[in-house]
């Protein structure tokens, strides 16, 4: 590496490991605006021939980064500035194409399954229906700015949200409709991390090994349970946050 190619800091350390001066070259990039959240980067061979480093050393700094959730590696299609990360209450429902839209940024929907089914015994246990009972089932992915953020896997009470086939979820959300026209008593929810599967992993566009979050909602009215969904989101693009106030009354 010649004396001049990372010479971006008048306070460089002449004696800190290169991979790291590639490390803050690579975030100082990102934090000026030049590249942004969501942007390819240039690829591991042309930043060898920029920094004029050893192959070895760039792939270092680009995988410690990877790893740090600043950069995603996506296989086939190469690496990118990591989106910022959508955060979505972890105390209330609320519409994730609200949330997007209220971060300034674009929100699409894919409609990868709108049918009726017959439930298995896991799901109609969890629905409080009869196993084999007729149901309603979508598949969704809500993409940010193009981006997928979050993989949508829901089941519908067919008796009380009759007209459910009958809507298009690519121009308001499955959870957006259910919210406007029945409302809810309660709901319970639990959040786990999990291993996608390969249609996870593909829709999410994953980064190798990137587990997913998932949060299973259930949702009731006085006549029983409205809809069961699962909710996967991709670890590296994706968090979930609260705020408690106690009653101190």
């Amino acid at each position: 590496m010649t004396s001049n190619a990372l010479n971006f800091s008048p306070d460089a350390d002449p004696s800190e490991p290169l991979y790291k001066q590639i490390k803050r070259l690579i975030v100082s990039r990102i934090d000026s605006g030049q590249w942004k959240p969501g942007d390819k980067i240039p690829t591991e061979h042309r930043l060898v021939k920029e920094l004029d480093a050893s192959r070895m050393t760039v792939n270092r700094a680009l995988r410690e980064l990877t790893q740090e959730n600043i950069l995603v590696r996506r296989q086939g299609s190469g690496t990118f500035v990591s989106p910022a990360r959508l955060e979505t209450g972890l105390l209330e429902i609320r519409n994730i194409a609200e949330d997007i839209v209220n971060r300034g940024n674009e929100h699409s929907c894919k409609v990868l399954v709108l049918e009726e089914v017959s439930l298995q015994e896991e799901m109609a246990a969890l629905m409080g229906c009869p196993i084999t009972s007729e149901n309603y089932h979508s598949v969704c992915l809500h993409l940010e700015n193009g981006t997928p953020v979050q993989l949508e896997d829901r089941y519908v009470n067919k008796a009380l949200v009759p007209d459910f086939l009958n809507q298009d979820f690519s121009r308001q959300t499955t959870g957006g409709y259910l919210l406007s026209n029945i409302a809810y008593t309660h709901a319970e929810h639990k959040i786990s991390a999990a291993i996608a599967t390969n249609d996870q992993h593909s829709s999410l566009e994953l980064s190798e090994n990137e587990p997913v979050l998932v949060l299973q909602r259930r949702t009731y009215c006085s006549n029983g349970v409205i809809t069961v969904v699962n909710l996967y989101h991709p670890s590296s693009r994706f968090e979930f946050a609260g705020t408690f106030i106690p009653d101190r009354n």
